[in-house]
């Protein structure tokens, strides 16, 4: 992982636990047991970084959801 996707990461867990109201360490976990993390925030992070604060939780909540991480 590089320091851009740590970065990017660390931004994407924060501003989920703001928007979802729970500690950014829950968050944290939730994302690395659905592999949603690696496989997903890191993976794409080309791709994810250059849209919208906004869009980018939108997302990552709809595939939390998607994955069942979120009810």
């Amino acid at each position: 992982m590089t320091f851009n996707q740590l970065d990017f990461a660390t931004y994407c867990i924060g501003s989920l636990s703001e928007r979802l109201g729970l500690n950014q360490t829950v968050v944290y976990d939730k994302l690395r047991d659905s592999e949603i993390l690696p496989n997903y925030i890191v993976a794409a992070y080309d791709v994810l970084h250059t849209f919208s604060g906004d869009y980018i939780v939108d997302d990552l909540v709809d595939y939390m959801r998607e994955k069942g991480v979120l009810e």
